[in-house]
């Protein structure tokens, strides 16, 4: 009930003074206003008071380190693979549960347990930072044990047809199924108890460091010279034939006019463009240091240099204009060697690997020594034989 009500029932009975309670209805609407505007003034300072508060604590956090995202789910593993490699203990890892995506479970089934996030993409990054087949080819994650590539080796048949005549049969392409079976790939360090119970020993790593050394170089050597039984099979050891008499299942090579030598530097031209042209756009040379050595002083008939390093750092030298991966696992130039391979590797060659990396630790087959078996599932194949160029160090 309003102010001027309240007055006019309580007067004596005469009519109400319509001026009076215009007065008096202004008077507490401004006064309501009034209270409005300082409750609103209040409020604006405190705002005005956060703001400033806010900008303070965002100036003084500029300097502080941004936490990484995975922290809450690597942390936990990272210290619970500490202590199983220090000291054995696997309580922490049984009773540890993952919640964000993970190279695999902490437990395994068999005893084995799985480098924690941290190590395995230490890993991962020195194997591809070698110089290795696996910069250059095709590198499928996969959880069978094998993999198959479909390769369509055969074009349809086209032919020329008028309007009214018949239309005769064509020939349909040929598909061939390329298995490229894992294997094992295995290394077993090993440390002293008392170099592990070190404090400040960093044990992932080292431990990261002497598996990712001895895995890179059994894959490299694999995946140029493995000869597929219990380990890859690499694309030298494929039957190699003239480049005039290629056939598919074989790798064509061109020679290069001279026993174990340049007769001139055409045999590199020669090379390139033995390569089927929609191979050209994405190849690449693979050679060791040495024949790389004798490679960078050949000239053209202008005395050009054919070899030219990057322009840019990291970047790699170009021989012909095509990038240059020195590995060191290719042959050396000598009679017969086909030290030289020039090829879209990416089409050419697949590498199939399985994402986890298990270890095993063992302190009791070398006390006082502590072994720590490390294993990883990997294969390798040429998977097209028409990506894949050689030149061999022949007459002929």
């Amino acid at each position: 009930m309003s102010t001027t009500e309240t007055k006019a029932r309580a007067g004596d009975g005469c009519a109400p003074d319509p001026v009076q309670e215009v007065k008096e209805a202004m008077a507490d609407f401004v006064s309501d206003l009034r209270a409005f505007k300082d409750d609103i003034q209040t409020k604006l300072q405190q705002q005005e008071e956060r703001k400033t508060m806010l900008q303070t604590k965002s100036r003084a956090s500029v300097a502080r380190p941004v936490l990484a995202t995975s922290a809450e789910i690597e942390v936990p593993h990272q210290k619970a693979f500490e202590a199983y490699v220090r000291s054995g203990d696997d309580d922490a890892l049984r009773g540890l549960v993952l919640e964000g995506k993970g190279l695999s479970t902490a437990v395994n089934s068999d005893g084995g347990y799985l480098v924690d996030p941290q190590t395995s993409e230490s890993i991962k990054g020195v194997l591809k930072s070698t110089a290795s087949i696996r910069q250059i080819a095709t590198v499928v994650n996969v959880e069978a044990t094998s993999y198959d590539v479909l390769i369509d080796k055969a074009d349809l048949a086209a032919g020329w047809a008028s309007e009214t005549g018949s239309v005769a049969e064509t020939g349909t392409g040929q598909i061939d199924r390329i298995s490229i079976p894992l294997h094992e790939l295995s290394a077993l360090p090993k440390a002293s108890q008392r170099l592990l119970d070190d404090a400040a020993f960093d044990i992932e790593g080292w431990l990261a460091g002497r598996i990712a050394d001895t895995f890179a170089r059994a894959e490299a050597a694999a995946f140029v010279k493995g000869d597929g039984s219990e380990k890859p099979r690499g694309f030298l050891t494929h039957p190699q034939v003239d480049e005039q008499s290629w056939s598919w299942g074989t790798l064509g090579y061109v020679a290069s006019g001279a026993d174990g030598a340049f007769a001139d530097a055409d045999a590199i031209v020669d090379l390139v463009y033995a390569l089927w042209a929609q191979y050209r756009a994405n190849a690449c040379f693979v050679m060791n240091s040495k024949t790389a050595g004798t490679v960078r002083r050949l000239k053209d008939n202008d005395g050009r240099f054919l070899w030219s390093d990057g322009l840019a750092a990291g970047e790699p030298a170009r021989l012909l204009g095509y990038p240059v991966l020195v590995a060191e696992d290719m042959p050396d130039i000598a009679s017969g060697a086909t030290a030289i391979a020039f090829g879209d590797f990416a089409a050419g060659y697949t590498v199939a690997e399985r994402p986890d990396l298990r270890i095993l630790r063992d302190p009791f087959s070398a006390k006082p020594h502590v072994l720590f078996y490390a294993t990883k599932r990997v294969g390798g194949d040429v998977s097209d034989f028409a990506a894949i160029k050689l030149l061999k160090f022949s007459a002929v």
